[in-house]
């Protein structure tokens, strides 16, 4: 089993080997060894900030602060002043002078979590701090120095789909949108569900001091088969769930909550076994059967570039250029091949369409002459 290590005790490993999870430590390792800013892309649920924080640690940085703000748990009226800290007297409250916590981050990380749901006033204060590194405390009439801190963002949000509707700056996109990770749901990495609940009740049992349940063949297919909208914390409640209320027994279909004993949330999976025993492993998983063309097209509907989604897996051999014909061609019959249309979707900025067309037609992957715009 592949395991990135936790980062703190506290925190749950990232646990698996599905090739889902393998492209995910690649973009990790990636996105350490660089200094730019990264943004990190998924689902609710999928452990966006657990990457952020394996990111520092794994980079030159790791032995500075890491420090973590909610962009969408603090009123905007209050979010730049935690951010860039306020002199005293700025506001009715303010009765000294107080750091913000790009003061606290210096030499380390600053990960802003849900930056998605950001308002446009305060993405253009912290576009300011990304571009020169500045700090204006609230109140100050000028910036103080520049800081050294390297931002790493997360949103569940399709950020290009934003730009497109005006609810986020596109030079705010582009300047986090430099090394971009992304989280894979859990749906996507079936293979990893057997090493994650046993990995969470084994937490849950040392945590309560309860004896590990063993689960029926039947309630592990319904773990399986179910399609996880909450992704790894709903597996992580369900797992310390089974840890009290099966302690020491053999955990049935019943002990599961209402949500997974409904089998129309079950999608197709490929043969999973599972060995009974909380501290058990899976047999060998047989590998992620979903298509290469639908996984890249998610990559690229869930805010990621195309240098990312689709260069980068046709380097690693993991698509081919029928795939890539095959990504074109839902492109130019989306957009009816209007070329900035398929661009955008494609998420190419303006400045890369030369390089893109240049790919095309190196590696002869563009779409053939038809009623629309040829692309290559």
């Amino acid at each position: 089993m592949r395991v990135l290590a936790a980062v703190e005790p506290s925190m749950p490993a990232l646990i698996g080997e599905s090739p889902a999870v393998v492209r995910l430590l690649k973009d990790v390792d990636l996105a350490a060894r660089a200094d730019a800013t990264v943004l990190v892309v998924g689902e609710t649920g999928t452990g966006k900030e657990l990457v952020a924080r394996l990111v520092h640690a794994s980079s030159g940085r790791q032995h500075q602060p890491f420090v973590a703000v909610n962009c969408c748990g603090i009123p905007e009226t209050l979010l730049e002043s935690e951010l860039f800290g306020h002199v005293r007297g700025s506001f009715t409250g303010a009765v000294r002078d107080t750091a913000g916590l790009v003061r606290r981050a210096e030499g380390g990380t600053l990960f802003l979590d849900e930056l998605g749901d950001m308002s446009l006033r305060m993405q253009a204060v912290l576009l300011r701090f990304a571009e020169s590194g500045e700090v204006q405390p609230v109140g100050s009439p000028s910036g103080s120095r520049c800081h050294d801190v390297r931002i790493v963002a997360a949103t569940h949000r399709d950020l290009g789909t934003l730009v497109r509707e005006g609810a986020f700056r596109q030079d705010l996109y582009y300047r986090v949108n430099v090394l971009l990770v992304r989280v894979p749901p859990l749906r996507e990495r079936a293979t990893d569900i057997p090493h994650l609940l046993h990995h969470f009740i084994n937490r849950a049992c040392e945590s309560y001091k309860r004896s590990a349940p063993t689960l029926s063949r039947e309630a592990e297919h319904r773990l399986i088969a179910f399609d996880w909208p909450g992704n790894v914390r709903q597996l992580r409640s369900v797992a310390e769930r089974l840890a009290v209320a099966a302690s020491g027994r053999i955990a049935t279909v019943d002990d599961l909550p209402d949500e997974l004993q409904n089998e129309e949330r079950a999608v197709p999976r490929p043969a999973l076994v599972m060995m009974s025993g909380a501290g058990s492993r899976s047999a060998a998983p047989h590998a992620d059967t979903a298509d290469p063309v639908e996984q890249a097209w998610s990559r690229l509907r869930a805010g990621e570039d195309f240098w990312a989604a689709v260069y980068q897996p046709f380097q690693a051999h993991d698509l081919r250029r029928e795939d890539i014909r095959a990504l074109l061609r839902r492109a130019v019959d989306d957009t009816r091949g209007h070329p900035e249309q398929v661009a955008a979707m494609l998420n190419v900025a303006p400045a890369e369409r030369r390089r893109l067309s240049a790919f095309l037609r190196k590696y002869n992957c563009g779409v053939p002459a038809t009623s629309h715009a040829r692309l290559a």
